[in-house]
């Protein structure tokens, strides 16, 4: 039987760009940069958290073989969003805009964070 691809729309309260803070897992109370955001699996890649080591096989291009290191992704719940007018982390609201746009906000301090 064919898997089944979830097609629901997921709201995402974060975005690639953003400035995100660690809240579990080895790298807790690290920030950093998101890279890629997967919304059906609702996983984001960190820049420079959650390393996953690859063993690469030797072949005839590379005889010694290697050892590849990356970000591997990492659940969203684990992840909040740093407020740029503050630098904490904080929750985030959606509101319309004057151009009845919807656009996030920071609930600590109520500015709007920019789209990167």
């Amino acid at each position: 039987m064919p898997k089944k691809i979830n097609t629901k729309a997921v709201k995402l309260h974060i975005k690639k760009g953003d400035n995100v803070k660690v809240l579990a897992g080895n790298h807790k109370n690290k920030t950093g940069r998101v890279i890629t955001v997967f919304p059906q699996k609702y996983r984001a890649i960190v820049e420079g958290m959650h390393i996953a080591v690859k063993h690469i096989k030797p072949s005839t291009k590379n005889p010694k073989g290697r050892i590849e290191k990356k970000e591997a992704s990492m659940h969203m719940s684990n992840l909040m969003l740093i407020d740029p007018a503050s630098g904490k982390a904080t929750r985030i609201g959606r509101k319309r805009d004057e151009n009845n746009k919807l656009c996030r906000y920071a609930k600590k301090t109520g500015e709007i964070i920019k789209n990167a």
